[in-house]
């Protein structure tokens, strides 16, 4: 059954798959963002940072990096929906990590839950919104690949508001996402020649130069 409001695609509403069932049971990305419409790539942004708060130097953004890297890349394409390979499709977290996971983070959800809703749609819904997005996702999974020292948290952490905000569709947060993302850019990013090298190799790989 699709969802065919907003709020019901909302972040409790999405969250409550993960409550219930077997912790060792793996759910698919197919399966969790199966039906969804407004949020699927919210969703699938969430579920993708979640190795970036693995406490293991390097697996974070050796994993999440590439998934955040293929999700911009489809916002930038100006896809409506996410188009997942089967390789990706058919993998996904337990829900026992996903259930650690909420259970970190259930607190401020909880408080921004409260204050986030659907506003500001020219931020969040037009073409060139979704473009400007998915470039900045594009950086910032850039960023988490690299091996940045003690970064992992707090690129995880912007993408996780990223997330919420496709999600919610609250253009405000979004708003704030955009100029925090810029300021990552610039502080971490073009004062670092790994950036440059990563941005250089990763056009190389896409356009086979």
């Amino acid at each position: 059954m699709k969802h065919r409001h907003y709020r019901k695609e909302g972040i409790r509403t999405l969250l409550q798959m993960f409550e219930h069932g077997e912790a060792t049971e793996q759910l698919t990305l197919r399966q969790i963002l199966q039906g969804l419409e407004q949020s699927a790539f919210g969703m699938f942004l969430f579920v993708a940072i979640l190795p970036a708060f693995i406490p293991i130097p390097g697996i974070g953004g050796a994993v999440s990096g590439p998934l955040v890297l293929l999700i911009g890349l489809q916002l930038v394409c100006g896809l409506s929906r996410p188009w997942l390979p089967a390789f990706i499709g058919n993998r996904g977290p337990r829900r026992g990590t996903m259930r650690t996971f909420l259970g970190k983070i259930n607190r401020p959800l909880q408080r921004l839950d409260r204050m986030l809703k659907p506003r500001l749609q020219l931020l969040i819904s037009p073409l060139p919104a979704r473009m400007l997005t998915g470039l900045l996702l594009i950086l910032v999974g850039i960023l988490l690949s690299l091996p940045i020292p003690f970064t992992n948290y707090l690129f995880g952490f912007q993408l996780l508001l990223f997330a919420l905000a496709l999600i919610e569709r609250d253009g405000a947060l979004m708003l704030f996402n955009w100029i925090a993302a810029i300021s990552a850019i610039v502080f971490f990013g073009l004062s670092s020649e790994q950036m440059v090298n990563g941005v250089i190799a990763l056009t190389q790989r896409w356009f086979g130069g």
